[in-house]
């Protein structure tokens, strides 16, 4: 009998989580590879199936490939919450939200399904654990880090889980393919979202939700008095800093400011007008502190490729904190993630509210 242990590693068909499921196999773990497959046909019991992917050529590292249905989950998980955080005038981040409700559900329920006692992907993120509490780290390279990615896992998800190329640099993991024999080593990265084609979200949006267009055309965009400007085309085919394709004129240079779905209403600034010192965020989840009862100092990123700034956070509620920031940031966005962060370390995060200009 074999006593290694066994891991269940997410298999996207790209290079990291090739390269992630070699290392595993590597290192002595008995590892089987589940592509969960998110834009099929759904299914409603989802179950395992041989899938036909193959990591590697190499004889050392052929791993069993299965395939995991969760197209009916994604759906309901992930899509509609994209098409309704923009109709809600937010701007959603499915990336962030398919890690929690799909990824990191999928690969769980396949380590059930198979008796496995970890999982593993291929983000650019580490785990550590101290003082009886599971901790998530940024990954080591600074221009691959998606720490910022997974501010939702809670403590039972970490405590199964292992990142293999957290420590690693991407030339590294490319390089480690071709000695693995990874057939995807030379494989492009895609920075699409996987369900919007050409990643063209306002053409998604407009054939995906009968009447749209139609529905929210020719809104007035004002200015911060109120003044009509012109017309838009539809509030939920902006973002907060969007300055092109406002179709109006003046000395100035105009940036979307906020967006008013109420009032099919777009309002527009100076680039100024984008600087926020205090934001509200909730749907909160603390990782590596209980939930804060005082105010405490700390460092937030407002977006993926933010740089951490020192901020204030102080608790509003069960599940509402104010953050104020010590220097402004630009074109927050609601609907978007805050992450809060001490050192390497994530500490919690929650979705962006409201915003406040200087």
């Amino acid at each position: 009998m074999n006593s290694s242990p066994a891991v269940v590693t997410g298999i996207s068909g790209g290079v990291d989580s090739a390269v992630a499921a070699c290392l595993l196999k590597k290192a002595g773990y008995r590892v089987t590879g589940i592509n969960i497959r998110v834009l099929d046909t759904p299914v409603e019991n989802p179950s395992l199936h041989p899938s036909p992917l193959v990591i590697s050529d190499h004889p050392d590292f052929q791993i069993p490939v299965f395939s995991l249905n969760l197209s009916a989950k994604f759906f309901d998980d992930v899509i509609r919450y994209f098409r309704n955080d923009y109709l809600s005038g937010r701007t959603p981040n499915p990336c962030m939200v398919c890690n929690k409700t799909i990824k990191w559900y999928g690969l769980l329920e396949g380590a059930r399904m198979l008796g496995a006692e970890k999982i593993a992907t291929g983000h650019y993120a580490r785990t550590s654990f101290s003082d009886g509490r599971h901790r998530l780290l940024k990954g080591c390279d600074p221009e691959k880090d998606q720490s910022y990615f997974l501010w939702m896992l809670r403590q039972s998800d970490l405590s199964k889980t292992l990142l293999p190329l957290g420590g690693l640099k991407k030339p590294e993991v490319r390089e480690l393919a071709r000695t693995f024999g990874v057939r995807a080593a030379e494989k492009k990265e895609s920075q699409e979202i996987c369900f919007v084609p050409n990643d063209d979200y306002c053409g998604y949006l407009k054939n995906s939700i009968p009447g749209l267009e139609k529905q929210v055309a020719d809104g007035e965009i004002v200015d911060a008095g109120g003044n009509v400007l012109g017309l838009h085309r539809g509030y939920p085919f902006y973002t907060i800093g969007q300055r092109r394709g406002l179709g109006i004129s003046a000395p100035e240079p105009l940036y979307v400011t906020g967006i008013d779905p109420g009032q099919n209403r777009i309002r527009v600034g100076s680039k100024a007008d984008l600087d926020c010192r205090t934001l509200t965020a909730s749907n909160l989840n603390w990782i590596g502190i209980e939930p804060p009862t005082s105010a405490f100092e700390t460092a937030a990123r407002i977006r993926y490729r933010d740089r951490e700034a020192p901020c204030t956070v102080e608790p509003l509620g069960r599940d509402d904190v104010r953050v104020s920031l010590q220097t402004p940031k630009h074109a927050v966005t609601p609907g978007q993630a805050v992450v809060f962060y001490r050192n390497a370390e994530v500490l919690g995060g929650g979705i962006i509210g409201t915003v406040h200009q200087p």
